[in-house]
């Protein structure tokens, strides 16, 4: 067996203590990344869920508009929603066209509010 010096072992010592505490710093910002990262992942994966229901609400909606008797006053009225509010924009010829659609749209499953920016023609 080797005899070390008690020098060589002290200082043996002090150099794994270092790249210990050294190496911490790298091991704790690597974990953070992979935290973040995962946290991205889920915004996103929300975002595109939210980004297929309000398709599915606009879908719903304008199939609920083209159902409805008075379809052909109502074809140039847009849909578009966000996060479950339906806007609708475009132009019909009278105020109670107007709210007709608003009111279509209001009843339609998971609608939770509904901007009507339609503009009546003169």
């Amino acid at each position: 067996m080797s005899k070390t010096s008690p020098n060589k072992s002290k200082t043996l010592s002090a150099l794994g203590l270092v790249l210990c505490l050294g190496s911490l710093p790298l091991l704790v910002g690597l974990t953070g990344c992979a935290s973040n990262r995962s946290t991205q992942n889920s915004a996103q994966r929300q975002a595109a869920a939210q980004r297929k229901d309000d398709h599915a609400i606009s879908c719903r909606v304008g199939a609920a508009l083209a159902d409805d008797g008075q379809y052909r006053y109502l074809e140039d009225v847009k849909v578009r929603t966000f996060k479950g509010v339906v806007e609708l924009s475009g132009c019909v010829n009278t105020s109670i066209l107007k709210d007709r659609a608003g009111d279509i749209a209001r009843r339609v499953a998971c609608v939770r509010d509904v901007h009507d920016s339609i503009t009546v023609r003169d």
